[in-house]
């Protein structure tokens, strides 16, 4: 059995990253990757999570100004279990609700200490794109995520207003030297 690290997301992980998608979309998240268009063209889906050129299968409205961001995915014993992305630069959006860092374990994979491991792997790849501070937001009810954030070392900012058109958050910095 091996120890878990981040990766760059690689067709190997094909099957299990499908399973994942599918945990995902139980949960009603992740709606905007259809399964079967994934599945059907796997590497092209792969190409464009390592372009580094913003998330390419997540649509944003026109006014969200894309910024470069690096995708890891977190593997145990050639198991996919979560994604981080790693935003090389703040936008106005992500300074309120978006932050440097964002991650996610898929269902079947939570409560056994993968989302610690996920932040705390992420922070040397932030340090090296240049990012010695990381911003992280997180939902105020998203207690698993609030105390994942605040293990690692994070410090609560503030909490951002909630809006017609975005939940509220609350904004965390960690420390990536």
């Amino acid at each position: 059995m091996s120890a878990s690290k981040l990766v760059r997301p690689d067709i190997e992980y094909k099957d299990s990253f499908l399973k994942a998608l599918a945990e995902y979309h139980a949960e009603g998240r992740q709606l905007y990757n259809d399964i079967h268009r994934v599945a059907n063209d796997f590497p092209g889906f792969i190409n464009a999570l390592r372009a580094e050129r913003g998330y390419p299968h997540q649509p944003f409205q026109d006014w969200v100004e894309p910024v470069p961001e690096t995708i890891l995915w977190l593997v145990k014993d050639d198991e996919y279990i979560g994604t981080a992305d790693i935003r090389h630069r703040l936008n106005w959006h992500l300074e309120k609700w978006g932050g440097n860092i964002h991650f996610a374990i898929r269902p079947s994979m939570r409560g056994k200490g993968f989302g610690k491991k996920i932040l705390t792997k992420a922070k040397p790849f932030a340090n090296y794109l240049g990012i010695e501070r990381a911003l992280i937001t997180v939902a105020p009810d998203n207690l698993p995520a609030i105390n994942i954030v605040e293990f690692c070392g994070a410090t609560l900012r503030d909490k951002t207003p909630e809006t017609d058109q975005f939940p509220s958050r609350l904004r965390y910095w960690l420390d990536c030297t």
